[in-house]
């Protein structure tokens, strides 16, 4: 049985106790059984493989493989994971490079089935690197399992750590990776208290609006301040406040009906069943 992370508390709470229990929460959960087999099988067979066609075929090896970049979901859409593990990122054509989600071009680079570079999964230390990306995953979809939210705040924190330190990139390329990753997209949509029919606008006011939100209400100059651990806290740290917020505001009515049905103060209680 895999460990399952202990997050008694919601929102900034189960933030802090998260963090405060991290580390001997993330060691428990990579030590389980479920987690070592699964993480020694790949490690084992990985090096054999030899084509994006032999990946798919082995549903624990695709299932550690998608786990790693975040895309578990596709465990089935076994069609389109071939064909952008095979057409690799090279070229502007390729499909890893025309979806939004910049998480299948991190899987197609990884591998390097692409006509573009060396295959990777025989060079040495591929396996082990592939097994700690999805330890991390794995380990944040448990903690999702129990607060969708804290699973997202993870993420964020791990996903923008790297992508403000790369210098390869110019501001509005990693802008735009970011609206088209879904799980950081929600992170700042939440943040910075964007509505829902915000993803309906043309993208360049899209990318015009996140940029000056993102001045105004968290002071980021540019992405690269999100280098600072202390600029990606606050960061997620509204967005769990405004989530709670909203999540208040949904569960009032019902909370509002359940005091209406309370028997006022110093009146004899109702009995339902009399």
């Amino acid at each position: 049985m895999t460990f399952r992370p202990v997050v008694p508390l919601a929102g900034l709470p189960g933030w802090t106790f998260l963090n405060a229990t991290l580390e001997r929460q993330s060691a428990a959960f990579d030590k389980s059984p479920a987690v070592v087999r699964d993480t020694a099988y790949f490690e084992q067979r990985i090096s054999t493989v030899r084509s994006a066609d032999e990946l798919v075929s082995d549903r624990r090896l695709l299932r550690i493989a998608l786990g790693a970049f975040g895309l578990q979901g596709d465990i089935d859409n076994r069609a389109l994971i071939r064909r952008v593990l095979e057409e690799g990122t090279g070229s502007e054509q390729a499909l890893a490079n025309r979806l939004a989600d910049t998480r299948y071009e991190q899987l197609a680079a990884a591998f390097g089935f692409g006509p573009e570079k060396p295959l990777q999964t025989g060079e040495p230390g591929f396996g082990a690197g592939i097994t700690a990306l999805y330890r991390d995953r794995a380990f944040e979809v448990a903690v999702g399992e129990q607060d969708q939210s804290l699973r997202l705040a993870m993420n964020a924190r791990r996903e923008l750590s790297d992508l403000a330190a790369r210098t390869d990139l110019k501001e509005d390329t990693k802008w735009f990776q970011i609206m088209g990753t879904p799980p950081l997209r929600r992170v700042f949509e939440k943040a910075l208290g964007l509505p829902e029919a915000f993803g309906q606008l043309d993208l360049d006011r899209q990318l015009a609006t996140f940029k000056q939100k993102a001045r105004t209400q968290l002071g980021l100059a540019s992405l690269s301040d999100l280098s600072q651990e202390t600029a990606r806290e606050t960061l997620i740290e509204r967005f769990l406040v405004r989530d709670q917020i909203a999540d208040t505001r949904v569960a009032s009515p019902t909370a509002i009906a359940v005091t209406l049905l309370q028997p006022a103060s110093g009146a004899a209680p109702a009995t339902a069943w009399s």
